[in-house]
């Protein structure tokens, strides 16, 4: 990594951000470095005035996101951010108060800039406690600088394996792989996807093993952007003990240059973000090994973890002839099912359902998925038995399962009639623990025969049909503004991700939210990753390590 350009490292700033720096300099953010405040577990706001509450200088309002000038220092709330800059020229960059985050008031968006990066770690680590003569931060910050210009951690494998207690209480009592990650400008869909994927198991392994070697990859192309390599120093940085938020830079500019159709700073969807992930490893890792094989018999890393296998019947409703396909899948993509509750269903609910009986639940998709549906009369398929243009039924199943299943909610909808979209806000009530054994092919035909058939040649006795939920990415907002969160269940305790920020959560918190990409892993996986974890080493005071959920 260290050998590319430095000027690649991170992604352009706006033009807003730009003029700003060329007039200012770095002056706004060393005087905001008086008003930083960070807490305990690492959260850093802007606390200007440690007597009165910000209040927006326009409305008084102090609900919501409230931004600071870093010209002028006046306040405004989300609502009134643009009337300030156009009232005055030039006063066009802030700062989330709450969030201490840099935020351009014209592009209405969330803004990286790496001085801004440097000048808050700073602040953080001037407020560490002196330890033995030495900062508590020191380390770190210069393990940070490393990582957020894209450099080798080091070849050694000793900086992928889990810190001892008398180090842990120093930093925090979450488990190590929980850190936090910078928003580099409106990507929390990258950030939420990125935190499912960290802690995916197989996935985890893989990199945390050293399977992907950064130094032959770029021995064999010097002059060419890794995805994997990029992915491989994340999980470094990750799972280094380091709990300050990371900065995902050099990955999103290796991102953008694979997908130059979406190298914007606008927000983007997080499932075609998990997608083309996929594929891009795919692209670097799966043609290289079997340059001659399709994507079913890929055993690059990506299909590895996320591949299955679906089965579509189409059977003519005149003769019963049946025409089955199969076709690879790295995820499924379900339609909320509409089923009604009686009031005392609603009642014995722990989610709130706000009046509205009308509910989803994650088995009612996945039958409505699996469910016969006929085609209609414009959709007619030619039936090789009958030699003509026939109506005709299709169903889906399920012939193969992944290690780890992806389960995408099809929130999002359009109205070609209407020719616009809209955000379908219903609620989804899933399992923690799921059996998918009658959504596969061999359950699904079984019971369009009657059972009569004994033997399928889609069975696989030794298959795992038990999945685990260990993480969902939820999104809440409307259509065009809104946030991603991924919420990530650790030894069963639910964690919040919500960009830099990690927050210990209760279950009911998770049920309530807004489901978008929901990650189950097979069971069988999930346990033997948690009893791993129970033969950790000794450190060499004789202290025992603190079993981490997430690292092997």
């Amino acid at each position: 990594m260290s050998t590319r350009n430095p000027s690649h490292t991170n992604p352009k700033p706006c033009n807003h951000l730009a003029e700003y720096k060329l007039k200012y300099g770095l002056n706004g953010y060393n005087a905001l470095q008086s008003c930083l405040k960070t807490t305990p577990q690492g959260k850093t706001s802007v606390n200007k005035h440690q007597t009165e509450m910000p209040r927006c200088c326009f409305c008084s309002g102090y609900q919501g996101r409230l931004y600071v000038c870093l010209v002028c220092s006046s306040i405004s709330c989300s609502n009134h951010t643009l009337m300030h800059t156009q009232l005055e020229n030039g006063h066009d960059i802030a700062v989330d108060v709450e969030r201490a985050e840099l935020y351009c008031c014209v592009c209405c968006d969330q803004m990286y800039d790496p001085d801004f990066d440097k000048a808050v770690m700073c602040k953080q680590i001037a407020d560490m406690p002196i330890k033995n003569g030495v900062e508590i931060g020191e380390v770190r910050l210069n393990k940070r600088r490393r990582l957020g210009t894209g450099a080798e951690l080091g070849a050694k494998k000793s900086s992928k394996q889990p810190i001892s207690m008398r180090d842990r209480r120093a930093k925090s009592c979450f488990p190590l792989g929980l850190r936090g990650l910078n928003n580099l400008g409106n990507t929390c869909f990258m950030n939420s996807v990125l935190q499912a994927l960290l802690h995916a198991p197989p996935l985890r392994n893989y990199f945390l093993s050293d399977r992907h070697d950064r130094e032959a990859c770029r021995r064999r192309s010097p002059d060419r952007l890794c995805l994997p390599c990029d992915i491989d120093v994340i999980f470094s940085a990750v799972f280094s003990g380091d709990r300050n938020p990371y900065s995902p830079a050099q990955f999103l500019y290796s991102w953008w240059q694979h997908s130059a159709d979406l190298a914007t700073y606008e927000q983007q969807d997080a499932h075609e973000f998990f997608i083309s992930m996929l594929d891009l490893i795919h692209e670097k890792e799966g043609k290289a090994k079997n340059p001659n094989k399709d994507n079913g018999d890929c055993q690059c890393i990506a299909h590895r973890v996320f591949s299955g296998e679906l089965r579509s019947d189409v059977t003519c409703t005149t003769c019963g002839s049946t025409s089955t396909t199969y076709d690879p899948c790295v995820d499924i993509s379900l339609d909320l099912d509409t089923s009604i509750c009686s009031s005392t269903d609603v009642a014995n609910k722990s989610v709130k359902t706000n009046g509205n009986t009308s509910i989803s639940t994650l088995l009612g998709c996945l039958d409505l998925f699996t469910r016969p549906e006929k085609l209609g009369s414009d959709q007619k398929l030619y039936c090789e038995n009958c030699r003509e243009m026939r109506d005709s039924l299709k169903q889906m199943s399920i012939g193969r399962l992944p290690l780890v299943l992806c389960l995408h909610i099809k929130r999002f909808e359009h109205s070609s009639i209407r020719k616009m979209s809209r955000k379908i806000d219903r609620h989804l009530q899933f399992p923690f623990s799921l059996d998918m054994t009658p959504f596969l092919s061999s359950s699904i035909v079984r019971n369009r025969y009657g059972n009569r058939i004994f033997a399928f040649e889609g069975d696989e006795p030794d298959a795992s049909t038990e999945f685990e939920v260990f993480a969902v990415v939820t999104h809440s907002g409307m259509l065009e503004s809104g946030h991603y969160v991924t919420y990530l269940r650790l030894r069963n305790q639910w964690y919040k991700c919500d960009d830099a920020w990690i927050t210990e959560v209760d279950e009911g918190v998770v049920r309530a939210s807004q489901c978008y990409l929901m990650y189950y892993v097979q069971k069988v996986l999930n346990r033997k990753a948690n009893e791993d974890l129970s033969c950790l080493p000794m450190s060499p005071r004789g202290d025992s390590f603190l079993p981490i959920a997430g690292c092997c």
